[in-house]
């Protein structure tokens, strides 16, 4: 079967990176066409990127040229890594051209019409793709993936929500210094420290978790309605962002049960097979000293959200750590599972 051609936006940045590296020996999709800023077009790819991956640039994508970043010769599919100000404006452009836009951008993902979409959590949204303008002049569409941190902490809590219903969550993150992308956060900032800000972090988490978790209403989420507050933290870790989360559930639950509902939560990736959705999207660690960054990030390929601790809280139920990995899981492979998704419901065609 022949594959369908993509493009990357922002394809030089550590997102567009881990495109092109989960894209390597993809079964469905291939990179046919790259862009970045001004300053990367016309270059090859391997001249325009300070590549920060652990493996090779693949030879292919190292000999493309760097395009503008218009729609004028891109393929249909895009997959958007761009900074939010910048994808504010380009993404709409795309879209009204034609293409479906699979955002990692967090600049469209609260717009009403714009589906924010975890596959596990939320397939059903994607339908909100059919009340977008674009969709309707020109076949374009624009779909996101949520913040990094919200990722992982929604995995955890989608198995909770559904059996025994949310109603509060606190969040306090530990989050490593790849969420901030290259250079990121200078050496004399971070290390031997903890930084307590991320601007607009906390916001987008507890925006973002509610809109993911809300229910589907015909041209709109209805957000889910429990309390939730999140604090960001930014810490001396490579990948993997670990969260501290206590949460009170509507019904009565025992531990046993919990850490049932998140071993054995299968949802439409799995069932559809999809080639980059985990076997198993959420698994409990027993031992009392994980998950860690340095050993369990990399679970499912990146793509599975490790949790453990679970114990009783003292001022709310229960109190769990969950760790994802940022770039993968909560960036490149949370929009390339959206596009997997959006493939196997009908949305992208055939090559």
């Amino acid at each position: 079967m022949s594959k369908l051609q993509i493009g990357i936006l922002g394809a030089t940045g550590v997102v567009g990176q881990r495109f092109i590296q989960m894209l390597e020996r993809h079964p469905w999709f291939e990179v046919a066409w790259l862009a970045a800023s001004d300053r990367s077009e016309g270059k090859n790819y391997s001249e325009a990127v300070r590549w920060r991956l652990k493996t090779p640039v693949p030879p292919k994508v190292a000999a493309m040229k760097v395009s503008p970043a218009t729609p004028d010769g891109a393929p249909r599919i895009i997959f958007a890594a761009l900074d939010a100000s910048i994808a504010a404006e380009l993404e709409p452009k795309f879209a009204e051209a034609g293409c479906a836009v699979v955002s990692n951008s967090s600049a469209l993902r609260m717009k009403s019409d714009v589906p924010l979409v975890v596959p596990e959590v939320n397939a059903s949204h994607i339908k909100l793709i059919d009340t977008q303008l674009w969709r309707n002049k020109s076949g374009g569409y624009v779909v996101t993936n949520p913040n990094c941190s919200a990722i992982g902490l929604v995995l955890a809590l989608a198995p909770l929500h559904r059996k025994f219903g949310l109603d509060t969550v606190m969040a306090v993150t530990m989050q490593a210094v790849s969420g901030a992308g290259y250079p990121g956060v200078a050496s004399l900032d971070i290390l031997g420290n903890v930084i307590p800000f991320i601007r607009n972090e906390e916001e987008k988490m507890e925006e973002e978790t509610h809109k993911l978790l809300g229910q589907l209403n015909g041209h709109g989420i209805i957000p889910a309605p429990f309390a939730m507050s999140a604090q960001c933290n930014r810490v001396a870790v490579e990948d993997g962002h670990t969260e501290s989360v206590s949460i009170r559930l509507k019904a009565k639950a025992r531990p046993e049960e919990i850490i049932e509902a998140w071993n054995s939560y299968r949802a439409e990736p799995q069932e559809l097979k999809l080639p980059s959705a985990p076997e198993k999207p959420i698994v409990y660690l027993d031992a009392n000293d994980r998950p860690q960054p340095r050993f369990d990030v990399d679970m499912g390929a990146g793509m599975t959200a490790a949790v453990g601790r679970l114990r009783p809280c003292g001022v709310l139920d229960w109190k769990f750590t969950v760790l994802s990995h940022n770039t993968i899981r909560g960036a490149a492979g949370a929009a390339l599972l959206n596009a997997e998704l959006l493939k196997a419901k009908g949305y992208l065609g055939s090559p």
